[in-house]
């Protein structure tokens, strides 16, 4: 089906459900690739100890990668799908949503070559030679910790992505009010947590994203099991 405003208004509901399997996604992907490949392969404090666990499961590292780039491949037809859904609330909004979604994906990605850094770091290229085995552990470390500091920054820009659409949610009429407060918490607890990674390191935690997940599994849930409320979608388009 060719997308097109028109197509769009004709079919809502296969958009919502389209994007709900994609938001899906992203959260798997997500969780995949930082509980299970860099929570499992990072040990805090200790350099040689998380590059003797890359170097061990590159392969695994490198799996982990390509699942933060899937997530952020579905994420763009996802939010182009949110902005038309949610435009008959407020175009200017949504458009702003889109556009700090835009750059929220932009520093994400851009983000993924520390990862790849670290890896190179620990590489057995000619020219890694210069450096004794345990100045490119540090690199490599610094690497991962600067991809940290990078996802950080992203997801201010997703903090207030989730704030409009908290927003909009609550005042549509075809979403669950609920949700829209579900993720304006969302909204409040990404940006909390990563302006205290820059200022207060020590109060970022990972505790205080828990609410962020439970409100976009929530909402990508609801648009696959439930999509929009047509007649009150319908009348909002009308006027």
């Amino acid at each position: 089906m060719k997308f097109n405003l028109k197509n769009f208004e004709n079919s809502p509901q296969h958009y919502a459900r389209i994007a709900g399997v994609l938001y899906l996604i992203i959260i798997v992907m997500g969780f995949f690739a930082e509980t299970f490949v860099r929570n499992k392969l990072f040990v805090s404090g200790d350099a040689t100890a998380t590059a003797n666990n890359i170097i061990h499961s590159q392969l695994l590292w490198k799996i982990g990668i390509t699942a933060d780039l899937i997530m952020q491949i579905c994420d763009l037809p996802v939010m182009i799908i949110l902005y038309y859904l949610l435009k008959p609330v407020s175009r200017k909004l949504a458009f702003l949503n889109l556009s700090f979604n835009l750059i929220q994906t932009a520093v994400l990605v851009a983000n993924k070559l520390n990862l790849l850094a670290a890896l190179f770091f620990l590489g057995d290229a000619d020219y890694l030679k210069s450096f004794s085995p345990d100045q490119l552990h540090t690199l490599s470390y610094l690497s991962i910790k600067l991809h940290d500091f990078g996802f950080g920054i992203g997801l201010i820009f997703f903090g207030f992505v989730c704030l409009f659409e908290g927003y909009m949610i609550f005042k549509s009429g075809y979403f669950p009010k609920a949700i829209g407060v579900l993720m304006t918490i969302a909204g409040i607890c990404y940006l909390f947590n990563s302006f205290a990674l820059i200022l207060v390191p020590q109060l970022s935690s990972i505790v205080l994203l828990m609410p962020c997940l439970i409100a976009e599994l929530s909402l990508s849930l609801w648009l696959i099991f439930k999509g929009v409320n047509l007649p009150v979608w319908k009348q909002k388009i009308i006027i």
